[in-house]
């Protein structure tokens, strides 16, 4: 049985636990699975250092996207985060690797989601308010590398709005996508920006191998823009 890997830290306080989720890993329990999760982990953490500690989720991401969630050690935490997260959550960030070439380089997407009875999310006059928006990194002849930034957090919302445009992110077969070439889903929230106790916190995580070796150039700038971004300029 392969060594399971220890948990990709990218920030730690007495208030907060920052880590960049893998893809393929839930990020918190569901009926059918309660133990192989992030959340799981984050505790299993926690409890090391101190047996009475606690962890509280703020935000999710789907099993198969990766990138930066943010965990409260306090319930007071979680409340004041989660009670405001779309004012709290300044900048979301993601990278993205979608089927086909984008005819327009930048856009804003606007749609209203609902989820059915299965767990799929689907276009709706009724549905809730998605706005997202993305810029063409790079392309080829198969495929289109998007930054993409979030204004609103629905469920599934990128990969319902890029199926929408016919351009469903690779490895995404719930929603539309017919190739793989990585093994994973296209998407990785890369980017973290909120406000806490009147402080500016960035995370930034590492994009994955298997994005950069289909768009190395792309994501060698994309990764030394990033580079630049500290404690100090994140205000």
């Amino acid at each position: 049985m392969p060594k399971k890997k220890k948990m990709d830290i990218l920030y730690e306080d007495k208030d907060l636990l920052v880590v960049n989720k893998p893809s393929h890993l839930l990020t918190i329990a569901t009926s059918k699975e309660n133990v192989n999760t992030l959340y799981h982990e984050a505790r299993e953490y926690v409890k090391k250092q101190n047996p009475k500690n606690k962890i509280f989720i703020v935000h999710r991401l789907d099993k198969d996207t990766s990138g930066v969630i943010v965990f409260a050690k306090k319930e007071t935490v979680k409340k004041e985060l989660q009670s405001k997260w779309n004012e709290k959550a300044l900048v979301r960030e993601y990278i993205g690797i979608v089927e086909g070439k984008l005819k327009k380089v930048e856009d804003r997407l606007t749609s209203y989601l609902k989820e059915d009875k299965n767990h799929k999310v689907y276009e709706s006059k009724t549905g809730d308010l998605a706005i997202t928006h993305y810029k063409v990194l790079g392309s080829n002849k198969s495929y289109t590398l998007v930054k993409i930034r979030i204004e609103t957090g629905r469920k599934n919302q990128i990969r319902v709005q890029f199926q929408n445009l016919n351009h469903p992110l690779i490895g995404d077969k719930k929603y539309g996508s017919t190739k793989n070439p990585i093994n994973r889903l296209g998407l990785h929230a890369s980017l973290l920006k909120v406000e806490y106790q009147n402080k500016n916190y960035c995370w930034v995580a590492k994009i994955p191998k298997e994005f950069k070796r289909m768009f190395p150039k792309e994501i060698e700038r994309l990764e030394s823009s990033y580079g630049k971004i500290t404690k100090s300029n994140c205000e």
